[in-house]
């Protein structure tokens, strides 16, 4: 069974074993700015099998006209289980009066498909243009 949790408290080794899981380790690299990260933002929703975390989104903006979904991620072993769909789902209905809703993601055909379900739609197919830098 599967708990959601709202910004529940995160020790660094379970945002390392969850991160670390699907090979985000831009972030595991520094677990301290990873966890300040976390805690700064605007509302963090986690999903636990037992104590264990197994899925994460984490938002950041202003809630009302501005809402960026930073992270979404689920453990491989509990992928396809839609703990991502109720993830989403949450911040989505929690968040339904925000006008902008963005993010950034890496292009492949299930990732695109995971967000158009949920009416986002990518840049190259609208009249929207994205620019961004990584330092």
């Amino acid at each position: 069974m599967i708990n959601y949790k709202v910004n529940a408290q995160i020790d660094k080794k379970n945002l390392g074993q969850l991160y670390s899981s699907v090979r985000w380790f831009a972030y595991t690299n520094d677990l301290d700015t990873l966890e300040k990260a976390v805690e700064n933002s605007l509302l963090v929703i986690t999903a636990w099998h037992s104590d264990q975390l197994v899925g994460l989104i984490r938002v950041v903006g202003d809630g009302y006209t501005i809402l960026y979904i930073q992270d979404i991620l689920v453990k491989p072993d509990f992928q396809n289980r839609n703990i991502g769909t109720n993830l989403m789902n949450k911040i989505l209905n929690k968040y339904k009066d925000v006008r902008q809703k963005v993010l950034l993601t890496e292009e492949a055909p299930d990732v695109r498909n995971f967000y158009e379900k949920f009416g986002f739609v990518s840049g190259d197919k609208g009249s929207i243009v994205a620019f961004y830098s990584e330092s």
